[in-house]
């Protein structure tokens, strides 16, 4: 039998009848890779306990649209337009070749660095996503190779596969933005995906699953997304698709083929049960529908949509459509708890307050990426579930009678505590074994660094870089 190690705290949030419940000086039995006994009054053996005290033992958050990059999107926080500002490739870059700006080292190192950025957040699966702005044209199998490696090593749960595509976003210096395409190189990179997908689906004790990443909907061709829906299915595999996000978006897609976004997925028949689909913030109420009929996922990312002026409309009403939620960081910091939160405030103010709960936004980040995945094993703290938890310190923090209404107005990324997954404890009091955070920080800002020095190469017109990214205020001179 495998050892047992008993968990304890003032809160723990379980699961029966198909919902969360709450445990007020609860217990959590883990057996193995899997939670035994979820409540109080365990009198079986034990080889260890832990007694976490104020804090809440959560189920492990599931983020459907993980940041596994040096996120470029901050750059644009107060840099617009995105086409004057290196976020869409100049024809004049397209024409002397697209390349690679970072080496396969750094790229490997990215993955791993960005996976332990998502641990110390709480979040136990991830469904990994990068820019393609600075790259040659897709992800690569080598990376990914090493993201596989890079997860298994830390003992992150992850959906795994690299971003293809059949084209790209191109502009002239007057900020007229087309779609150019290469649809042989974005077929034959799916060929790749599919066969490392078929490679690495259930490795590391099934920890690490198979994922397909289309990529912006505006530059994939009808072949590539019907054929990617074709292999998802014949291996279960789920299938992420950016679409509804951008007014860009909606001008390419409506010139390329007289749609929607949604609409058009539809039309050619990849709209499936297994699609997950951020950031929906520019679909229609027909387009909803079509979600809701399809039975897909809406992976709702409000971070890096509210930082953009954008917002979901709403959450509450796509709730009621009877949508499937699932929540995506989609930017640093991958922080899911001010996700909830900010996802909390934008819901309000789409439609009013008692629109939404704290237990609607948390079970988005649990249960609703656990649906998306087909993972009844996942999402929650119940007897045969995996042992999958989030410990969240509330030692310093103003409580309110209710742990999930503390984490959504008092606590921050920065206050989880400990990480289970898979029964095995991936970071202790902050601690990821074998990370040396204070290093591998300078190191990811030395990259960005250099990442941010090549931003004239890709930038129509080709400014320097201090008229790309304006200060906020002017330098102070000695």
């Amino acid at each position: 039998m495998p050892a047992r190690t008993l968990l304890t705290a003032r809160w723990v949030i379980g699961h029966q009848d198909g919902r969360h419940v709450v445990h007020e000086n609860g217990e959590v039995v883990i057996e193995g890779q899997n939670v035994l006994h979820v409540g109080a009054g365990f009198d079986g053996e034990v080889a260890a306990r832990v007694d976490y005290g104020e804090a809440v033992i959560s189920p492990g958050f599931i983020d459907l649209d993980a940041l596994s990059d040096l996120d470029t999107t901050i750059l644009g926080y107060d840099n617009a337009p995105a086409w004057k500002k290196g976020r869409v490739w100049p024809e004049s870059y397209v024409a002397r070749g697209p390349y690679e700006m970072y080496e396969p080292e750094e790229l490997a190192f990215q993955k791993r660095h960005a996976f332990a950025q998502l641990i110390r957040n709480g979040i136990t699966t991830a469904l990994p996503i990068a820019s393609l702005f600075y790259r040659e044209w897709g992800e690569t199998v080598a990376e990914f190779e090493a993201a596989a490696a890079a997860a298994e090593d830390l003992g992150l749960r992850a959906y795994l596969g690299p971003a293809c595509r059949t084209g790209g976003q191109v502009t002239d210096d007057a900020g007229n933005i087309r779609a150019v395409y290469d649809e042989a190189r974005g077929l034959a990179e799916l060929e790749q995906a599919a066969d490392f997908a078929k490679r690495i689906d259930g490795i590391a004790g099934g920890r690490i699953r198979a994922m397909f990443a289309p990529d912006r909907i505006e530059t994939c061709t009808e072949a590539l997304l019907q054929r990617t829906a074709d292999i998802a299915d014949e291996m279960g595999a789920p299938v992420r698709q950016h679409c509804a996000q951008s007014p860009v978006e909606l001008r390419l897609v409506a010139e390329q083929h007289g749609l929607g976004p949604i609409e058009w997925l539809e039309k050619i028949g990849a709209l499936r049960p297994n699609w997950l689909l951020p950031h929906g913030t520019q679909a229609t109420e027909a387009e909803f529908q079509l979600i809701a009929g399809a039975g897909a996922t809406l992976v709702h990312c409000p971070l890096v949509s509210a930082r953009h002026g954008g917002m979901l409309k709403s959450f509450p009403k796509c709730r009621r459509m009877g949508i499937n939620i699932g929540l995506g960081t989609d930017t640093f910091p991958a922080d899911m708890i001010l996700n909830m939160q900010i996802g909390m405030m934008t819901a309000r103010l789409a439609e009013r307050m008692d629109a939404i709960r704290s237990e609607d936004m948390f079970d988005a980040a649990t249960l609703g990426g656990a649906q998306a995945l087909n993972r009844p094993d996942l999402g929650r703290l119940a007897p045969g579930a995996k042992a999958d938890i989030t410990v969240i310190d509330f030692s310093r923090t103003l409580q309110t009678p209710d742990p999930v209404q503390t984490v959504m107005t008092s606590s921050s990324g920065r206050d989880v505590r400990d990480v289970w997954i898979d029964g095995r404890r991936v970071m202790a009091d902050g601690v990821i074994p074998d990370v040396d955070e204070a290093t591998d920080a300078a190191r990811a800002q030395a990259q960005f660094d250099g990442l941010i020095a090549k931003y004239p190469d890709r930038t129509a017109g080709h400014p320097p870089v201090e008229d790309i990214f304006t200060p906020s205020y002017e330098r102070a001179k000695a």
